[in-house]
């Protein structure tokens, strides 16, 4: 089957975001008062449970159930006001794309490629990454974005994957899904979907098993990849036109 379209998570997968999600964290806790920061090694454990305000519930009823019992209703609020601050720090320009990935959504477009987004994380958090790296708004350059808000499943489940599918009006056989963690890898192959991961900082020790291949970026011409596992793409560079290639 032909290949119509390229896939991408967003956080670990564009960009290394989680740095910034964590700080936006930490930040918005410590003007709520709550005395809670959470280290590397606390969003790491916490990073297992995808979306924001799911990852916030998960940390209160396991690690704070009495402290933060009075915080659970309004963890709506609390999320809206960390999206903010993370918006804010996307902003001010310190988390550029990973390498290749400005060069393999321009193939895929010159190519007749569709691209698109399947994410846990929320639209507003996709748009301010997009403008910060790309300079314009997601729906100029993708064809579809799923985002974590439309469903209620979240990632391992195949929900946003299959939405991502529909709102593309393509097969899953048709997608190739670029991914960085064990979590987005099942989903996509639930959904029927040809993945390829990039590991992030945060996602390098996970099982990757079954995945198309693992290389630790995209590459770009000065800056070829390292191949991990699974299928070798030549030149160092994961490109449009050799995805293109391995799914016809």
């Amino acid at each position: 089957m032909t290949l119509k379209a390229i896939i991408f998570d967003v956080d670990g997968t564009l960009a290394e975001t989680e740095e910034a999600h964590r700080q936006a964290f930490n930040e918005t806790f410590a003007e709520w008062g709550l005395p809670w920061e959470w280290s590397r090694e606390d969003y790491a454990e916490l990073l297992k449970v995808t979306g924001g305000k799911e990852r916030i519930r998960h940390f209160i009823e396991t690690r704070e159930p009495e402290r933060g019992a009075e915080i659970l209703e309004r963890i709506p609020e609390l999320h809206a006001q960390k999206t903010r601050r993370y918006g804010e720090i996307i902003a001010s320009g310190g988390v550029p794309l990973r390498p290749g990935v400005e060069r393999l959504i321009g193939e895929a477009k010159d190519a007749g490629l569709l691209v698109a987004i399947a994410t846990t994380t929320s639209t507003p958090n996709v748009g301010a990454l997009i403008r910060a790296t790309l300079g314009r708004e997601p729906e100029e350059i993708f064809d579809a974005l799923a985002c974590g808000e439309e469903v209620e499943k979240k990632k391992p489940a195949p929900d946003l994957y299959r939405l991502a599918l529909e709102k593309l009006e393509i097969f899953p056989k048709e997608a190739v899904a670029i991914e960085d963690s064990a979590n987005g890898l099942r989903s996509a192959l639930r959904a029927g979907i040809q993945t390829v991961i990039t590991p992030s900082g945060y996602t390098a020790d996970e099982d990757f098993t079954n995945a198309l291949a693992v290389v630790s970026h995209l590459g770009e011409p000065d800056m070829p990849y390292e191949h991990v596992a699974g299928f070798g793409f030549s030149g160092g560079m994961i490109t449009a036109d050799a995805l293109r290639r391995w799914i016809d």
